[in-house]
């Protein structure tokens, strides 16, 4: 399916950097891995996700790995070469991957480890617990992509000490998961308000709102997810973070979740001289 070309304008324009948390860039005929549960036939080039996020006001952006290309992250490390500190990003890895490489990935912007869990039986290997010393001496974070109601379970199996990002509202099967959830990991735990249309019986404004009375504004993380796989309908609706007011019903949080918070988490280069405390440091 091809990639939308145009984009309507209807985000106000808000003070400060807007960071778009979630977004995917790969080229098109890239040979996926044998494991994958999709793999689209077109490619997402980064110039195409800058054009739409340029005109609903978006500064600065996360680049996560997508799972359909398992821990070969030579392309999205290019792409953050290129990005003039206006791009970090989240990697897949290998459990047993040595320190050297994510020290290199930490050089050329790399912030987290994603674990995207769907489709699989939601188990941590214990070979992980080296690669979780890695990440957290590194002041990285580790990103989770659970199955509906398989959060939990998997929380269950990390140290208590890891910084976490939940994708897509967590995506947990009803709403009275979220205090087993933050339970003894609020000082720890980010949400991304990202990808609605991955729920299941649950609204975006209902989560959005109750994930910040338990864990407060700064705790919350936009992302776009474009170019939407599997959901390529979306992809214009989904650029705009304008929908953030609705989510959460008070616009003045807005330029939390969108410029302070990943500033916070991410650590982006001007977070420091801006005087905002990073844990990515």
């Amino acid at each position: 399916m091809p990639i939308e070309t145009s984009f309507v304008n209807t985000t106000p324009r808000l003070q400060g950097h807007v960071t778009d948390c979630h977004f995917h860039v790969f080229p098109q005929g890239i040979a996926p891995v044998a494991a994958a549960r999709y793999a689209p036939g077109y490619g997402a080039p980064l110039e195409q996700w800058r054009r739409g996020a340029q005109s609903h006001g978006v500064t600065r952006g996360v680049l996560v790995q997508p799972s359909f290309l398992g821990s070969d992250n030579s392309f999205l490390l290019e792409m953050l070469r290129t990005a003039a500190g206006r791009l970090l990003g989240v990697a897949v890895v290998a459990p047993d991957i040595e320190r050297a490489e994510l020290e290199a990935m930490h050089g050329l912007g790399v912030r987290g480890v994603r674990l995207n869990l769907v489709g699989t039986r939601h188990r941590i290997l214990a070979a992980s617990q080296k690669l979780f010393a890695h990440i957290q001496s590194l002041y990285w974070h580790v990103e989770l992509h659970t199955e509906p109601g398989r959060l939990l379970s998997v929380l269950q199996q990390l140290p208590s000490d890891l910084t976490l990002v939940l994708d897509h509202f967590g995506r947990p099967a009803d709403s009275g998961e979220l205090d087993l959830i933050v339970r003894g990991r609020q000082d720890r735990l980010f949400v991304k308000l990202s990808a609605p249309y991955r729920l299941h019986g649950l609204t975006p404004q209902a989560l959005a709102r109750r994930w910040s009375g338990l864990l407060g504004p700064d705790k919350l993380l936009w992302g776009s997810d474009w170019p939407c796989t599997a959901h390529e309908d979306r992809q214009q609706a989904a650029q705009d973070p304008a929908v953030l007011h609705d989510w959460l019903g008070d616009p003045n949080l807005a330029s939390a979740v969108l410029g302070r918070n990943p500033d916070l988490l991410y650590g982006f280069p001007c977070a420091e001289e801006e005087g905002v405390r990073v844990l990515s440091r």
